[in-house]
């Protein structure tokens, strides 16, 4: 059972960057390829960014390429998401997750492990 702790969110202007972490519980984090998602109110969960096991291989939503950076640290356990110049419509909890494997997993039911989410609000 992996836990997943998501840190960083806040309330940024339009154009400003934010940095979210989620801390993994498991050891064998290395072994498990990483996923950030996003859901605005009212609307569906939705993927944003996903990083292979050795963190060479990336792969972004087309709505946040180029403005957003997905890394991984496995000696710390720890994914990351750089998001910069950040638009109203980027407002959304985001949400790291987890699964076995090696392939860009896009689809919410592809991940076995959740955290809970960081609220990020950006104002215009």
């Amino acid at each position: 059972q992996v836990q997943l702790v998501e840190s960083g969110g806040g309330l940024v202007q339009t154009g400003g960057s934010l940095r979210l972490s989620c801390a993994a519980s498991d050891r064998t984090f290395s072994n498990y390829a990483m996923g950030w998602f996003r859901q605005a109110p009212g609307k569906e969960r939705e993927f944003v960014a996903v990083v292979l096991r050795g963190g060479g291989s990336t792969y972004y939503a087309d709505s946040v390429k180029g403005r957003f950076t997905i890394s991984r640290d496995n000696a710390k356990n720890t994914v990351y998401l750089q998001m910069n110049s950040l638009k109203p419509e980027d407002t959304a909890v985001y949400v790291c997750a987890a699964r076995l494997g090696s392939v860009y997993y896009t689809r919410v039911n592809n991940y076995a492990y959740w955290g809970q989410g960081t609220q990020v609000t950006v104002s215009s």
